[in-house]
């Protein structure tokens, strides 16, 4: 159990840690599991460490070693044993309480009065604090309910963009198949004017053969020459 510790010593978190020491915040939690591994003792509320100043300085002197980390967080675990020990051992003397109190009973008012104001003063700071408190509580009710509210605006705008983008995408859809409907029906216009094409083509053929046969009949018979001639000027 640490004894080392101030009454009123600050205590730092991971991050401040890190920044302090120089160190990202996930080696600070690096760090530390090595230095418990090897017996230092870190304050704890729950399983969250809490950093004073002399593990800062552990940290810095893990941070700077060039030995291996194991063999340095050895060193400071036992550092720091030596130093709890000396705590330990430290005789602290305490005089008879009938000695201590004062018999002028104008000192004695004295000594009340100055305990009854240091315990004004410490009723009005646990009032201080209970008021932080919930200060903090209401705090945090608010994050809660603005991550509440942003989740469900963030859920209601994706539903919204889906929804828009299935339109879209029905709308594109119909598009296509418009121009697709179009496209046919170009293909089949363009198909039966080929096919009446071949046909005049046909129909042209076939009477500019048959012109043929007649002319060439015409030729092959001269005593119907005068007659084909005429036949021409006739038509």
């Amino acid at each position: 159990m640490r004894n080392d510790i101030q009454p009123f010593e600050r205590s730092f978190t991971s991050k401040e840690v890190a920044e302090e020491a120089g160190i990202a915040t996930p080696t600070v939690r690096k760090y530390g599991q090595i230095l418990e591994r090897s017996g230092y003792e870190f304050l704890k509320e729950g399983d969250r460490r809490i950093f004073v100043q002399s593990d800062i300085e552990a940290l810095i002197a893990l941070r700077d070693t060039d030995k291996p980390l194991d063999d340095t967080a050895k060193e400071l675990a036992n550092q720091q044993k030596e130093r709890l020990k000396g705590l330990n051992e430290t005789e602290i003397a305490i005089s008879d309480t009938d000695e201590s109190l004062p018999q002028d009973p104008n000192h004695l008012k004295e000594v009340f009065t100055y305990l009854a104001s240091e315990l004004a003063a410490t009723r009005e700071m646990n009032v201080q604090v209970i008021n932080d408190l919930t200060d903090l509580r209401n705090q945090v009710s608010r994050l809660k309910q603005d991550h509440h509210d942003l989740s469900s605006n963030i859920s209601n705008s994706a539903q919204k963009t889906q929804t828009r983008i299935e339109r879209l995408s029905e709308q594109e859809k119909i598009h296509y198949e418009t121009l697709l409907e179009q496209e046919k029906e170009k293909s089949e216009y363009l198909q039966r004017e080929l096919e009446n094409l071949r046909e005049e083509m046909k129909k042209e053929w076939i009477s500019q053969n048959e012109f043929n046969k007649r002319l060439e009949k015409s030729i092959r018979n001269p005593k119907d020459k005068w007659e084909w001639i005429f036949s021409i000027f006739r038509k």
